[in-house]
């Protein structure tokens, strides 16, 4: 037998799966899918089993060295969806079937070193060489364990490698394994415990203690409790255990991210007319065992999750699976709590602020066949069911669903290729839907659903734009116009709560000398440093370069150093300045880095903890608080400066999403939008809620100007520190694809990059647009392969990115 595998190797030459034999004693554990240790070259390296064949046109084919699992952690549907991805997306196929396995699976290589013969044989070494290799003795030790073990002696080392001593051998091992904890029980029946305990020495009273205790409880009890309740040390049990007296057993601990947590069982609600209709119409395809596209355009507050709660269980009663993505993390702990309350344990969560092991343990629930639903962020479209039902995605128009490094991959792209593959259906829900989306549904590609009305018919808040220009002309010269100033007063006095949104976190956006002019720069990126106050730094947001802030311009020496324009943290304490004793809870990047931080802090603010939830696009979307009655914009413009076709509809969604917050429940809700640009045809529909007539207006725009949805693009980005190399390269690119394609295709550029220099490489970028057409992305994948070997000596780089989410 004979199994095609695709191998760890960073190369476009070796992107091919490549012919090894199976072993006899591996047939059974080989299977497509499986991960595999290969030997290539003179190395061993991690390969995955794309087929298996019983034969091959190869005269001589080398042997798989091993099985990394027992069970393939690929099913068969997503291997053949990840040829698929490869081709689509442009990129190496390994890449695409590795990014479908949590970070614990990737495997990574050290070397491990044991005593040849010849080794064990040498007795003319000094003292502290005899001690390496005594350490040796023991069996194979790895490479990095021994040098941190002797740092002194790594000339040694390296003359006992030489001298063939001592041998290294390349392996590959897993960064994260199950979590198993040491378990004693008593071998005794109660009769021989007590002849035991009267044979035991008087010296042995910790034995003894240990004895009486297992007796006591009568069944295993974990090792760690014993040694902390009885303060014994672990030879104390050993001694018991080389007695047969008890019996140490490793058993596996599943690391549950929601251990100790109680869910509240939902109770069942009266649908409205409008989520009943939806749900009977998704609960048809769902029967008929057909793909289904369907796009839930439903007003913020219409019970669109009631709808994704109950699709599910319908789903679930024809004994199969649902996928449920969400866009930020900060939308999991409210979504976990949801569907816990429903589903109980029939449910895991896959996100990145889970530990690599706790990742890996509710994955491995998932490929076991232990749950039936998965909620996560953008990869847990790759969950390894094999009877999906359903796949839903909250929030579909976020940017956050495209992978921005490769494979580039967009989840809701994904989710149609694997719904198609089960006949499943598919549910993208949103109050703002994507341009994208919007537009399948008038092409029929996808079904419209509609939800125009909230829950119990409470109305939409009212929304008020403000005209900050018109603010400054009376003297008001603060961050906050009089009308939200006012409305936040009235909020404090009626002990109301109040969402404050800020598209930019820290304290200032930069730091400029009024002596010189000179604004404080990242030295390895063309972007301005952002002032954080909290620990008087100043950082930059695409590399992380951080100093400290200087008390004198780097450029003249003047002291008189001013920041501008607002960040979060500024905003948090003008807060406190202009009303005194109020409580702002603040969550942006730099207060949620640590675990668990976005549930505490959204739980502080549910529970009243705090007056003012402050915060950037996390708390844009999703979040629903009883006690919210007002939404404050600070500034709204702050994206519709961006070079982004899609800067408009970026503002109108943020502007819908965060108004949505407001007035969710009971108490009536108010929107505030402070801007510069009031006209601005995205503000004006945000302020109606008109969603249809922003997109008959942004369709009009984009249609005009050949971008998607009636076009496609593919970003092509050079990097090196080389700037006359980069620009020749990325002209001669741009040329010969000219020639490549066909006549219907635009070609622009090359230009610099948006910002033209990140982490010391400079950047330029072409653009291409196309209808489609078939023969682009194969023409595409050829040039790059062949442009990536042939540079692959040169500092260069070339990305490229298939309907790019972001162009800078």
């Amino acid at each position: 037998m004979y199994a095609k595998v695709v191998v760890d190797v960073p190369n476009v030459e070796t992107d091919k799966p490549y012919d090894y034999r199976i072993p006899e004693d591996l047939r059974l554990f080989v299977e497509m899918g499986s991960r595999v240790s290969v030997p290539f070259g003179g190395r061993l390296i991690q390969g995955f089993v794309i087929a298996i064949s019983e034969m091959t046109e190869l005269d001589k084919v080398r042997d798989i060295e091993s099985v990394l699992d027992l069970t393939p952690p690929l099913t068969d549907e997503l291997v053949h969806l990840g040829s698929r991805l490869s081709e689509e997306y442009i990129c190496r196929q390994y890449q695409v079937l590795q990014a479908m396995l949590p970070a614990a699976l990737r495997s990574n290589y050290g070397k491990e070193l044991s005593l040849t013969p010849t080794g064990r044989e040498q007795i003319l070494l000094d003292n502290q060489e005899q001690k390496v290799m005594s350490y040796l003795e023991r069996g194979s030790v790895d490479f990095n364990q021994l040098c941190k073990q002797f740092p002194e002696q790594l000339p040694f080392i390296r003359h006992a490698l030489k001298q063939g001593w001592v041998e290294a051998v390349q392996k590959i091992k897993n960064r994260i394994t199950r979590k198993m904890i040491s378990y004693i029980r008593c071998c005794l029946t109660p009769e021989e415990a007590e002849e035991a305990l009267r044979t035991l020495v008087k010296k042995a009273e910790k034995q003894r203690l240990v004895l009486n205790y297992l007796l006591s409880l009568d069944h295993p009890v974990a090792l760690r409790e014993i040694l902390s309740t009885l303060k014994v040390t672990y030879s104390t049990v050993k001694a018991l255990e080389q007695k047969k007296w008890v019996e140490i057993e490793e058993v596996e601990e599943r690391r549950d991210p929601y251990a100790g947590r109680s869910f509240v069982n939902a109770k069942p609600i009266a649908f409205t007319t409008e989520q009943k209709e939806v749900i009977d119409e998704i609960v048809v395809s769902l029967q008929v065992n057909q793909f289904t596209s369907y796009l839930l355009h439903g007003v913020t507050g219409s019970g669109k999750t009631e709808v994704y709660l109950e699709s599910i269980a319908k789903c679930l009663d024809q004994d199969r699976e649902a996928i449920v993505l969400v866009p930020e993390i900060s939308l999991t702990p409210q979504m976990v709590e949801r569907f816990k309350g429903r589903f109980g344990n029939q449910v895991a969560v896959l996100h990145s602020r889970l530990s690599h092991g706790e990742r890996y343990d509710e994955w491995r629930m998932i490929r076991e066949g232990k749950v039936k639903v998965v909620v996560g962020a953008r990869s847990a479209v790759f969950a390894p069911f094999s009877q999906l039902g359903l796949i839903i995605i909250d929030e579909e128009h976020e940017g956050s669903y495209k992978q921005e490094e490769s494979p580039r991959y967009h989840a809701r792209d994904v989710a149609i290729a694997r719904a198609k593959n089960h006949h499943a259906v598919t549910l993208f829900g949103s109050a703002t839907p994507s341009l994208e989306s919007y537009y399948q549904c008038s092409k029929g590609k996808m079904k419209l659903l509609r939800m125009q009305y909230r829950v119990a018919n409470r109305p939409l808040p009212p929304v008020h734009v403000v005209d900050m220009r018109e603010e400054l002309r009376e003297g008001n010269r603060t961050m906050f116009s009089r009308p939200l100033a006012e409305a936040i007063r009235d909020r404090l006095q009626n002990k109301e709560q109040m969402v404050i949104f800020l598209n930019r976190r820290g304290f200032s956006t930069f730091v400029m000398c009024r002596s010189c002019g000179n604004s404080l720069q990242c030295p390895h990126c063309d972007i301005s440093l952002t002032y954080h106050r909290s620990n008087q730094t100043v950082r930059c947001h695409y590399c992380g370069f951080t100093e400290q802030v200087a008390e004198q311009c780097p450029s003249c020496g003047s002291t008189h150093i001013r920041y501008f324009g607002t960040g979060t943290q500024k905003v948090e304490e003008e807060l406190s300045r202009h009303f005194p004793g109020i409580r702002v809870i603040r969550m942006d990047v730099d207060t949620t880095t640590q675990k668990g931080s976005h549930e505490k802090l959204l739980s502080e603010f549910r529970s009243g903890g705090g007056d003012v939830l402050l915060g950037t696009q996390m708390i844009a979307k999703g979040l629903d608080f009883p006690n919210v009655t007002l939404v404050g914009v600070i500034a709204a413009d702050t994206i519709l400066g961006m070079p982004d076709f899609r800067a408009a509809e970026r503002t109108f969604q943020l502007l819908t999403q965060v108004g949505g917050r407001a007035g969710r429940h009971q108490l009536p809700g108010e929107v505030v939008i402070q801007t510069y640009n009031p006209e601005h045809y995205s503000i004006e529909f945000a302020k109606t809620h008109d969603y249809t007539g922003f997109f008959a207006m942004e369709a009009k725009h984009r249609f005009e100007k050949d971008y998607p949805p009636f076009y496609r693009l593919i970003l092509f980005t050079f990097s090196s520190p080389n700037v006359p190399l980069i620009v020749k390269l990325a002209d001669e690119w741009n040329r010969k694809l000219q020639i490549l394609l066909p006549s219907s295709i635009y070609m622009l550029g090359p230009v610099a990059s948006p910002i033209p220099r990140i982490k010391d490489r400079y950047r330029f970028q072409c653009m291409l647009k196309y209808r489609n057409e078939k023969q682009v992305l194969p023409i595409v994948k050829k040039m790059a392969d062949a442009f990536s070997s042939r540079h692959k000596k040169d500092d260069i780089l070339l990305t490229v990115d298939v309907d790019p989410q972001i162009l800078m």
